[in-house]
């Protein structure tokens, strides 16, 4: 009997059960009652089709095709069909998103990127094998254990330098100063990449960058600014979210409760109970209120980066600046199947604490940057007062602060070099309206006098 006959004979409670519950659950026709308004909806001319289909493919296809094959592909299709995040995870896919969430995987510690065909050594990460074994920034790989790697992508190449903790990969490098190419020997351990870089931009301007919103994402942040702070007293910050693709809904709630001390951070709403969710932010904050926040968005910022964006915009905690975001305003869950495999569904949408929508719209900046090249032209050949014969030297000449790389960020990085003058702009506001409360005269001694 073919599969259409089969199912053709199966009644009506039969078929219900058999769809909801997977073709491995038993068939219990108990479960349901053929009078039920369940049944009454189920599409039975589609189901008819795709049986039609599935046989057809079977008996006429040019070359035999398994039938586990033919099921798989068609719960691919049923995702693929829903919207551009919603997907069907197959074992390496699935790998891949418990580690890009988590920030552990294992591997070699190195970044990387393409060059002639060739993979380039970014940087090897703070201690790591690859630094250990004598990996170096500006390396460049020519073959991975006994593959040559020239003509290779760059998924390939990564995929072959993870691995299982322990093992040793051996690195062929060409390294610039060396006659001949370098054999080195790393052997992979758990790689735990931290989701916040900092750094400071002169003038006690703390620099935070949030490269992918993973579950540890929200402690990288305290370790971060603590790190910031104990170099400087901080004047301002520059939460730079740009290219970032977002993550956990869960470490974008965390990163918005650091800077602010109540009120609503995001919501979401869905078609089932679970789905609805309200976060508020507690009164604990890592940064003080009377920091002003520059929060630097691209094209590239989406999803867990436009909550944070949006949270700090409608509290009127941050300045946003730079371009209008990606506009992904969706929330996706992941439902595991089996070990290996899992549904990455799209089941609600979230909103800004002011019941904005970002999705298909995005954020739009308060201060609009784009990016730019800027070329610094020549000062000339000024004569100043201090290139004058007998001129008279100023006793109180301020130090200029050494360590602001202005130049180099102008030419750099034109957006957070804009970002970094709004907020030595507000530094200089605040400076003189302290100044000016110290000078006012205090009220009891103006009226004794």
């Amino acid at each position: 009997m073919t599969l259409k006959q089969q199912l053709s004979s199966l009644t009506k409670p039969l078929l219900l059960t058999c769809l909801l519950s997977g073709a491995a659950a038993p068939l219990l026709a108990a479960d349901v009652t053929p009078d039920s308004e369940a049944i009454k909806s189920i599409p039975l001319e589609e189901i008819r089709l795709f049986t039609e289909v599935f046989e057809r493919i079977k008996n006429s296809y040019v070359e035999p095709v398994d039938d586990a094959k033919l099921l798989e592909d068609a719960v691919r299709g049923m995702l693929a069909g829903l919207d551009p995040h919603s997907a069907y995870l197959e074992a390496d896919a699935f790998s891949d998103l418990q580690s890009h969430t988590s920030g552990e995987f294992g591997g070699l510690g190195i970044e990387v990127g393409l060059e002639d065909g060739f993979i380039r050594v970014i940087a090897p990460i703070d201690d790591t094998p690859a630094q250990r074994a004598g990996v170096k920034a500006g390396d460049l790989i020519v073959k991975l254990g006994d593959q040559p790697v020239q003509g290779m992508g760059l998924t390939d190449a990564v995929k072959l330098m993870r691995g299982k903790p322990g093992s040793e990969l051996v690195l062929t490098v060409i390294r610039e100063g060396e006659d001949k190419p370098l054999e080195i020997v790393v052997v992979r351990d758990i790689i735990r990449v931290a989701s916040v870089k900092q750094r400071l931009l002169g003038g006690g301007v703390g620099y935070l960058r949030i490269t992918q919103f993973q579950v540890n994402t929200g402690n990288d942040l305290q370790s971060a600014i603590e790190k910031l702070k104990a170099q400087s007293e901080l004047s301002g910050i520059v939460l730079d979210l740009r290219n970032n693709p977002g993550g956990v809904l869960r470490a974008a709630v965390e990163v918005c409760d650091a800077f602010l001390d109540q009120g609503l951070i995001v919501y979401t709403e869905g078609r089932v109970a679970n789905s609805e969710l309200r976060y508020n932010a507690t009164q604990r904050t890592l940064v003080d209120n009377d920091v002003p926040i520059v929060v630097l968005i691209n094209q590239g910022s989406a999803s867990a980066s436009e909550i944070v964006a949006g949270a700090l915009q409608d509290q009127s905690r941050a300045v946003i600046m730079g371009v209008d975001s990606f506009g992904k305003g969706s929330v996706q869950t992941i439902l595991p199947l089996t070990k290996e495999r899992a549904l990455k569904l799209t089941t609600a949408r979230y909103f800004t604490p002011l019941g904005r929508s970002i999705q298909a719209q995005g954020i739009v900046p308060d201060i609009y940057v784009a990016e730019a090249d800027v070329n610094l032209k020549e000062s000339g050949n000024f004569i100043k007062e201090r290139d004058l014969s007998g001129h008279l030297e100023n006793a109180k000449a301020e130090i200029v602060d050494p360590s602001e790389p202005l130049v180099s960020i102008v030419e750099n990085d034109f957006q957070l070099y804009e970002a970094l003058n709004l907020l030595k702009g507000l530094a200089v506001v605040r400076s003189g309206a302290q100044t000016a409360d110290r000078n006012q005269p205090d009220a009891a001694q103006t009226e004794n006098q």
